[in-house]
């Protein structure tokens, strides 16, 4: 646990430059947000994803520095670098729906306070429930990225996750159209029903599933360099 809890230091020191460009980014958005009132509800999303994506920039370090061969040379394992950078992210993520949902409060009410006329109901299930769905995006993107950094490094890693996530769009695309035009018969109430009652937990078990996946298919990888 020390190991890890060292190579959580290291990632955030590394960090510590984006702190202005994190806090220029979040300025932006509650600014934006107070000429667009569909943008106010967006904010989680928004800033989750803005703190996922900076973390993995961490890889891109570590590439540079060569610090894995440092690092290897300390009683530690691959595992457990593999491990600091999935609770890394995870924390980001995490970090980032609180600071967007208080973000999306604080701004709304601010906002209402100075000027009445602006009116946006915020309904904390749904806001909640976006914020969930905005993680459950990055949380896609970043189980996709992170195996492919591993396994190509962080440059070729970035361009084999969009070839990924273009394929991933074009097939969701494909099968949508294709619904849409043999006509199934999908009761769409039922749909709504189904996931206005479950919806919550199947966006929380799906994106824990998929980052557990991701990691194991990382540890795999990273491991098996070791033997090359």
């Amino acid at each position: 646990m020390n190991v890890i809890k060292g190579l959580l230091k290291k990632d955030l020191l590394n960090l510590a430059s984006y702190k202005q460009s994190l806090f220029i980014i979040i300025a932006f958005l509650a600014i934006f947000s107070a000429f667009n009132k569909e943008m106010v509800k967006f904010l989680p999303i928004a800033v989750s994803t803005a703190m996922g994506m900076i973390v993995l920039s961490t890889f891109n370090y570590d590439e540079i520095a060569k610090a894995d061969s440092f690092i290897l040379s300390f009683p530690t394992n691959r595992k457990e670098i593999v491990k600091e950078k999935y609770i890394l992210v995870i924390s980001s993520m995490i970090l980032g729906g609180i600071i967007g949902i208080i973000l999306t409060i604080v701004v709304n009410y601010l906002i209402r306070a100075v000027n009445p006329e602006f009116q946006v109901t915020i309904e904390y299930n749904s806001l909640i429930m976006t914020t969930l769905s905005g993680m459950f995006g990055i949380a896609l993107v970043e189980s996709i990225q992170i195996p492919s950094i591993y396994r190509w490094g962080a440059e070729k890693g970035r361009i084999q996750m969009f070839i990924l996530i273009f394929l991933i769009i074009a097939i969701i695309v494909g099968g949508a159209f294709l619904f849409s035009n043999l006509k199934l018969g999908i009761n769409i109430e039922k749909i709504s029903n189904f996931l206005s009652n479950y919806g919550l937990i199947i966006l929380i078990i799906t994106t824990m599933l998929m980052l557990y996946i991701s990691y194991k298919i990382s540890c795999k990888i990273y491991c098996k360099k070791n033997n090359n």
